[in-house]
């Protein structure tokens, strides 16, 4: 997937796509029935699909205090994007000046003379340009005028509830983690670079891959039976995810301690999958009874994942009898 950072690197052999714009935060089900009509229009014009989203998030540009917490980072987003399918992600910067261009600009400037839109995929609630002026019904008066194919995303629903990137927050806050798994269409993970901590982890006897987490807002927080992928494959954990009150953290950071794992993970990549959560995150009186306690979550992680296999055994099991019968 060929990625544009910026509209100033936005060239004349791109032009000609067809397009959708949208935050895509998490890249959940609802987004992923988007993004399959926007692949099917486009390889049926011969023409690359492309995605374009906004860093910051508009909210976060705005309301930064009230803005939502990110279920993804941006690299995430990347990764999700070109797993699907996707050609060419276009990340705008967000900032002042292009929130107060006039919305005709937008579509005669941007859509139009760089892009070359031959079809746009977005909302029905979507707006755009100064006060957020431009809207659906502008844009369907402009691929009138100027022949270009326009549709209106249909919601993608569980049961009679539309998926939202909203819904998915509110679910992994009420610890709903399969829930949010089921509108995401994959458990909720946090991706990241581990780093080197003040190995309080090891002196305790549970050492810890490290990742600090980027983000203005988290939408989880506590200790959780976790599944990491790392260089060397799956492994079953349990993780923090937090501040650290007990040793005075001063940023947000996941620290994951991963069952039977004894090699180095400084510098690579991981993706923490969140399973089930154990309990929220306190603060303790003294390191002892931190140590006490991880050992308490390490046993309560462990017996999640056997109940785990207990019932995949089970399932299997009853497969075999029914093919035997």
């Amino acid at each position: 997937m060929e990625l544009i950072r910026g509209l100033h690197n936005i060239k004349a052999e791109h032009h000609g796509c067809v397009l959708t714009i949208g935050n895509f935060d998490g890249v959940h089900l609802g987004h992923q029935a988007v993004l399959a009509k926007l692949i099917a229009i486009a390889r049926q014009q011969q023409l690359p699909a492309c995605v374009m989203l906004f860093e910051p998030q508009p909210l976060e540009l705005f309301a930064a205090e009230a803005a939502p917490a990110r279920l993804s980072r941006f690299r995430e987003k990347y990764t999700a994007l070109a797993a699907l399918g996707i050609d060419r992600l276009i990340c705008v910067n967000f900032n002042a000046a292009f929130a107060a261009q006039q919305p005709e600009l937008f579509i005669q400037q941007l859509l139009l003379k760089q892009l070359g839109v031959a079809h746009l995929i977005v909302g029905d609630d979507f707006c755009f340009g100064q006060n957020r002026c431009g809207n659906f019904a502008m844009l369907k008066k402009a691929a009138e005028k100027y022949k270009f194919g326009l549709t209106n995303t249909s919601s993608l629903v569980m049961g009679e509830q539309r998926i939202s990137s909203t819904l998915i927050r509110q679910a992994l806050q009420q610890d709903k983690l399969s829930l949010a798994a089921d509108m995401l269409g994959r458990p909720f993970s946090l991706t990241g670079r581990v780093r080197h901590g003040r190995k309080l982890g090891r002196d305790l006897g549970f050492p810890t891959a490290n990742v600090f987490l980027y983000r203005r807002k988290l939408p989880v927080a506590g200790v959780y039976a976790i599944r990491a992928k790392t260089m060397y494959g799956w492994f079953d954990g349990v993780a923090n995810i937090g501040n650290r009150p007990t040793v005075q953290g001063k940023r947000q950071q996941l620290e994951a301690h991963l069952f039977d794992f004894k090699a180095d993970l400084y510098g690579s990549q991981i993706e923490v999958q969140l399973v089930k959560k154990i309990r929220d995150e306190q603060r303790f009186a003294d390191l002892m009874a931190l140590q006490q306690q991880i050992a308490t979550d390490v046993v309560a992680a462990k017996q999640i994942f056997n109940s785990e296999a207990d019932v995949t055994q089970s399932d299997a099991n009853t497969d075999i009898t029914e093919h035997n019968g």
